[in-house]
C-alpha cells in the first residue's frame, strides 16, 4: 500500500507532467484497474461467491422476467 505521503507526492508529480504525458497516464491506470478488476472477478468466480447471482438471473431467464438490454436503454 501506497503511504499518504507517497500518495501526495505522486499526485504532485502527476500534476507537473504536460498534458499530453498525463492523457497517457491516464490510459495507463484504466488499463491497470481493468486488469485488477478483471482478475477480482476471475478470482470469485472461482471461489463461488457468484454462484447466487448467477442461479438467480438463471432463474429469471427461465421464468421469462427479463427484458433486452435495448427495450430498457430506450424506455428510460
Amino acid at each position: 500500500m501506497v503511504a499518504m505521503s507517497n500518495l501526495l507526492e505522486i499526485e504532485a508529480a502527476i500534476q507537473q507532467l504536460p498534458e499530453q504525458e498525463a492523457r497517457e497516464l491516464a490510459v495507463w491506470l484504466q488499463a491497470y484497474l481493468n486488469e485488477r478488476w478483471d482478475r477480482q472477478l476471475e478470482a470469485d468466480l472461482a471461489a463461488g461467491k457468484l454462484d447466487r447471482l448467477i442461479a438467480r438471473a438463471e432463474a429469471d431467464i427461465a421464468a421469462n422476467r427479463v427484458r433486452d438490454l435495448d427495450e430498457v436503454l430506450h424506455n428510460s
